[in-house]
């Protein structure tokens, strides 16, 4: 059985979340979703503490709803020098193509929230309505910081025991991760084995054995797939491909075209980008990964700074297919309109979808 209504709770008009995603979204498409009546989102993981406490600022310039802040909670990289030039040589003849040379060496482009105290402070200054984890959870005492601001705490869960561990920490809600969803698996331990359950079957598990509210995300982009979510016992849904393709989000040009010309099973679950498992549209990055045999791949986001000093050199040369292009499996329903239209295509779409159920 589910617990508090999260939707009065938060102060929202419809069930719809906005996926965080970190180097997408923005205060504009936060601001949009909330002011829709949704819950917007920002991820703030790859930020500096400056840029994250701006954007949080800017939101509640653009709005007095509630919103979502995302944070990283990936155990801390463990640098190995041999490793990462390893990595580097295997990856010299991609940069070459491009007329380029692959970095000297490789840095931790980002710190974990749960080692970051500056992070942790500036947050938990600004409490915003909404935070939520990814990769994890920190440690009780920041938790109970934020509880103790009234924040409204939600983390990613990939299997039931992950959920009853978010839910034993007082954690408020779960977000369901399926295997269809776009961008990084949130999984605590990501040398452990993934199972892989798709949207729906982690979201009827998760409601069926756990106390709090579950919020499913993957796959989802209809207003259909919302109705169908909440059939299920979930409280909500998190769209995040959904809204990649708005004007408001921070996508270039080349991964909104390949959003546009997306089609079912363009999608492919890749490490070699940035060190850990996520889902990408199909594109130059993960043709080559298909023919890597290696498995040692340096720790995220140890990995990512290659990843990124490739795309890098690649868009240099013109070419735009070797960037981090997240998208789930629903990629090839993506519509491209104003984050506030689309919220209210999605109600619209909702309700058609419950009232037919």
């Amino acid at each position: 059985m589910q617990g508090q209504d999260i939707i009065k709770r938060i102060g929202l008009d419809w069930p719809i979340f906005q996926a965080p995603m970190a180097g997408v979204s923005t205060p504009e498409m936060a601001a949009a979703v909330s002011e829709a009546g949704g819950l917007g989102a920002l991820g703030i993981g790859a930020a500096t503490v400056d840029t994250a406490r701006e954007m949080i600022q800017k939101t509640r310039e653009l709005t007095q709803k509630p919103f979502n802040i995302n944070v990283f909670c990936h155990r801390p990289a463990q640098a190995d020098p041999a490793l990462e030039a390893g990595w580097l040589a295997q990856m010299a003849p991609l940069f070459a193509r491009f007329d380029a040379s692959p970095p000297k060496s490789l840095n931790e482009i980002y710190a974990s929230f749960c080692s970051d105290s500056a992070a942790q402070q500036m947050l938990l200054a600004e409490a915003p309505a909404v935070v939520s984890f990814h990769f994890g959870l920190p440690d009780a005492e920041i938790i109970q910081g934020f509880k103790s601001k009234g924040v409204f705490l939600m983390a990613t869960a990939t299997s039931l025991n992950e959920a009853l561990a978010i839910q034993a920490a007082g954690v408020d809600a779960v977000v369901a991760q399926g295997w269809e969803a776009g961008g990084h698996r949130g999984l605590f331990d990501p040398d452990a084995p993934d199972a892989g359950l798709k949207t729906h079957d982690l979201t009827a598990e998760l409601v069926a054995d756990l106390s709090i509210p579950v919020v499913a995300a993957g796959g989802m982009m209809t207003g259909g797939d919302i109705a169908a979510a909440l059939r299920l016992g979930a409280s909500a849904a998190q769209l995040g491909t959904a809204f990649v393709g708005c004007d408001e989000s921070q996508a270039d040009g080349g991964y909104r075209q390949a959003l546009a010309a997306a089609t079912a099973g363009q999608t492919q679950m890749t490490a070699e980008i940035s060190g850990r498992a996520a889902r990408c549209l199909k594109n130059g990055f993960t043709a080559w990964a298909e023919t890597q045999t290696t498995t040692s791949i340096p720790d995220y986001p140890i990995a990512y700074d290659a990843g990124k000093a490739l795309n890098a050199a690649a868009k240099l040369a013109g070419e735009t297919g070797f960037g981090a292009q997240w998208a789930g499996t629903g990629a090839a329903q993506s519509r491209a309109m104003a984050s506030g239209d689309l919220m209210a295509l999605l109600v619209q779409e909702m309700q058609t979808a419950l009232r037919e159920a």
